[in-house]
């Protein structure tokens, strides 16, 4: 077994793969200059990023390359949930404290997220925005870039891997091994209260104990300036990162038999009071809590 761990786009990564291959280091070179290249594409954390240009002036820009599947996901979610799921979360993040200094200080006055169709209008691959904006792709981002990742392994003819991105992974098996993945207690992140089993697929979690500041966690509602807080935690197992970590955000804000109308996945939900909600084949044992 190959394993490497680093720390990129503000989170720790730990990757396994079971093949051989002629040259690891280069492999994992590839990997780290591309989760680089998405990083310069798209942190608003960077002023020299893409998202960081959109943001200081409007005007007509070429899309990066892998801008489609990110947008195209946020267009669905952010017209089925009447708005809440949206990369213009940004400037209520920031309004918020969550800005590129962590000043975890929120302004007197926190704004609502603007409205899709006034501001910028997505023909691939142009983005053309009628002010500047700051666009957030923190919602799915990270599912994405794994997924990215995943792809690279493929194209190396590897296909028995587990990556991990702070807690949000992608396994692949070519003889459907299963892997155990212990599910976080969203109150006490030194127990576990059940234990997923996937093979095959990806698995993303959120919690509102993660990046959490005052009143605010790294989910706020775009059109009441408020983090939801009926959730404790929450999973979503999907066959792709990118899935599974954009309903991880989605759910905060909908219904899960809302979402499963238009796609498919397994949840288990633990709202404030402890109680826990599954979908019927989520692949996971609970314990007591």
């Amino acid at each position: 077994m190959n394993e490497f761990t680093f720390t990129a786009i503000g989170t720790h990564w730990h990757i396994q793969f079971y093949s051989m291959y002629e040259n690891n280091d280069v492999l994992i070179s590839t990997v780290k200059n591309r989760i680089e290249a998405f990083e310069q594409n798209y942190s608003r954390f960077r002023g020299d990023s893409f998202v960081g240009q959109i943001a200081q002036q409007e005007g007509v820009f070429r899309l990066p390359d892998d801008a489609e599947k990110m947008l195209n996901l946020y267009r669905r979610l952010y017209d089925i949930s009447d708005g809440k799921v949206t990369p213009l979360i940004g400037s209520v993040l920031i309004d918020a404290g969550y800005d590129a200094n962590y000043s975890l200080t929120p302004k007197n006055s926190i704004r609502e997220a603007e409205l899709w169709d006034e501001v910028m209008e997505y023909n691939v691959p142009f983005l053309t925005t009628k002010r500047p904006i700051k666009l957030d792709f923190g919602g799915l981002g990270k599912g994405y870039i794994i997924d990215i990742v995943a792809d690279i392994f493929r194209d190396h003819h590897i296909y028995d891997f587990i990556i991990n991105a702070g807690g949000d992974i992608a396994h692949s098996s070519s003889e459907d091994a299963v892997f155990r993945v212990g599910l976080e207690d969203p109150e006490d992140k030194t127990k576990v209260i059940g234990i997923a089993e996937i093979s095959n697929k990806s698995i993303a979690g959120s919690a509102g104990n993660r990046r959490a500041w005052g009143k605010y966690h790294h989910i706020i509602d775009p059109t009441t300036t408020e983090s939801p807080r009926h959730i404790a935690g929450l999973w979503v197992v999907a066959n792709t990162t990118l899935f599974a970590d954009a309903l991880t955000t989605a759910l905060f804000f909908m219904e899960p038999d809302i979402l499963l109308q238009h796609f498919s996945f397994e949840y288990a939900i633990v709202y404030s009071d402890r109680s826990i909600k599954h979908s019927p084949h989520f692949p996971a044992e609970f314990y007591t809590i």
